[in-house]
């Protein structure tokens, strides 16, 4: 009777897969490495600075300033250190400043209480530095050549130290920064905004670009120059674009507004980036002009792949141009246009640059990120910049999951 055969092991659990598996995993090591140190680690900084009372100011940790400068002729030389508290709110405790006295140079009185000297070395302790604490040492000194001391003095640099808190790293956490961004009407009239300026920026791109698409997939002299003009307002620099869009609506001397007035359609010239709510619809077709080439250039690259039999087919059965697109090149697209979908809605919420070149945040055209600019920098204030940061994170995670919970999978992405 034959032995019983022994049964294969599952794939994956042999020595030689494990061994594929660590190597993989070795391979892939800087890969992850280099995205957590890119991505995840200024991530949870975000984070952890949102839940911080911390203002631009505090970025710098608090430290004592030392400065040093040999003033006085003659007899009555001196060496004064200007020591100051950087911070104006944080005590410094056991503050130590040290300088070396240069070759030639002695004590020539007496020393300030808080200092000592052991030869050349000057020793100054200071037990507490309040808020803003701002003094002056003077050490009397004698030197046979007072522009020679001066210049040996500036030569060696005093250090100062001390033990203070750093509010980067301490344990205190707080939710105001939060509560401000939540309290009152602003926040929800910029959240509007910003998904007024998303969600028909980026509709509106797909569709002009889907149109631009249609018209340049058939064949006809003069194409190739047309798609390369199609391309310029995505590749040209947007400070260039969003200044000649700033030129030619300028409300006196903008080309705009001089033909509309000579045609008789306005009596007055208009404020295009400059009044409510035409300021916010004209920075929204600024951004559906900007990107609408890179929603072109995909879908174009989709149709041309689509098997033309197809349309022959429909042609013969006497389908019309529009019954061919509805339902023969839409469904074939739907794939291309979900992705293009989720890539501008996530880009255009984080659009800041455009905004920003064209208004300023101004007329009803502050967005969340423009939101960020101002309170982290403007307002100085960059845990409510921060926390505002992590909003609009949470906001397009939100998205995101909604997008391939439901649009994907009916995409069959």
């Amino acid at each position: 009777m034959p032995a019983p055969a022994h049964p294969t092991p599952p794939t994956g659990t042999t020595r030689l897969a494990r061994r594929e598996a660590r190597l993989a995993y070795g391979l892939l090591a800087p890969t992850l490495i280099s995205v957590a140190l890119v991505v995840i680690l200024p991530l949870l900084a975000i984070f952890w600075i949102s839940v911080k009372p911390i203002g631009l100011a505090d970025l710098r940790p608090t430290a004592p300033v030392v400065r040093e400068q040999v003033r006085g002729e003659g007899d009555e030389l001196r060496v004064e250190y200007r020591l100051r508290n950087s911070s104006q709110e944080d005590a410094i405790l056991n503050v130590v400043l040290t300088d070396t006295l240069p070759d030639g140079v002695e004590v020539a009185g007496d020393l300030p209480a808080d200092c000592e000297i052991d030869g050349a070395a000057l020793t100054c302790r200071i037990d507490e530095m309040e808020g803003g604490y701002n003094e002056r040492l003077i050490v009397p000194i004698r030197a046979a050549d007072a522009d020679a001391a001066e210049d040996a003095a500036e030569a060696t640099e005093p250090v100062a130290s001390g033990e203070a808190d750093n509010i980067l790293l301490n344990a205190t956490f707080t939710f105001e920064n939060f509560a401000r961004i939540f309290d009152g009407d602003e926040f929800w009239g910029v959240f509007g905004v910003t998904l007024f300026y998303t969600v028909f920026g980026t509709v509106g791109a797909l569709v002009v670009g889907l149109f631009a698409a249609l018209l340049l997939n058939k064949s006809f002299r003069g194409q190739g120059v047309l798609r390369g003009l199609y391309l310029f307002p995505y590749v040209a620099p947007v400070i260039a674009v969003a200044f000649s869009w700033l030129i030619l609506f300028d409300p006196f001397s903008g080309s705009a507004n001089a033909l509309l007035v000579q045609m008789g359609v306005t009596e007055q010239t208009i404020n295009f980036f400059g009044d409510r709510p035409l300021a916010l619809i004209m920075v929204t077709v600024f951004e559906i002009w900007r990107y609408f080439p890179l929603s072109f250039l995909f879908i174009l690259a989709r149709m041309q792949s689509i098997d033309s039999d197809m349309y022959e087919a429909a042609d013969m059965d006497g389908a019309s141009p529009f019954q061919q697109f509805w339902y023969l090149s839409l469904p074939q697209l739907l794939g291309i246009l979900s992705v293009l979908f989720l890539l501008r809605f996530i880009w255009t919420f984080n659009k800041f640059d455009d905004i920003f070149l064209l208004t300023g945040g101004n007329a009803g055209t502050r967005t969340l990120t423009v939101n960020v600019y101002e309170q982290a920098f403007a307002v100085s204030n960059i845990g409510a910049g921060a926390a505002v940061a992590v909003v609009i994170f949470c906001c397009l995670l939100v998205f995101s999951f909604l997008f391939f919970r439901f649009i994907s999978r009916e995409e069959g992405l």
